[in-house]
């Protein structure tokens, strides 16, 4: 059993480097793909979806035990790495600027892309 204070530790080290890699990711997409779409935002949303799917999949199979490592990667970085704030906001500028069909599509991808990945993450692990 870890202590509060580890546990915390664990958090604020995964978080930190969930928003790191977020952020590289983002600058990253933005160089490539531009400012058109949220595509950044979309990217880090599937990958940290597919994480989290796999995650507890090995917690599930008890492979790794769930409260260091749910800990450290599902509250900590995956918490920071994905960004549905980020999503909510891309969305609520895109209908704003009167895209609206770009809106509704980031909600589509988002929404279904994530929930595939996090059930391809936990499928890759049940059924190896």
């Amino acid at each position: 059993m870890i202590s509060a204070w580890q546990t915390y530790l664990f958090v604020a080290i995964g978080g930190a480097c969930g928003a790191s890699l977020r952020y590289f990711i983002s600058q990253m997409v933005l160089i490539w793909l531009g400012k058109g779409f949220p595509f950044a935002t979309l990217l880090v949303n599937i990958t940290g979806s597919l994480l989290m799917g796999f995650l507890y999949g090995l917690i599930q199979q008890g492979i790794i035990e769930v409260v260091v490592y749910r800990t450290l990667i599902g509250i900590g970085f995956l918490g920071a790495f994905t960004t549905f704030s980020t999503f909510s906001l891309d969305t609520l500028l895109l209908m704003q600027q009167g895209e609206i069909i770009k809106a509704m599509l980031n909600v589509l991808l988002n929404v279904v892309l994530c929930v595939l990945a996090a059930a391809l993450g936990m499928y890759l692990v049940v059924n190896k």
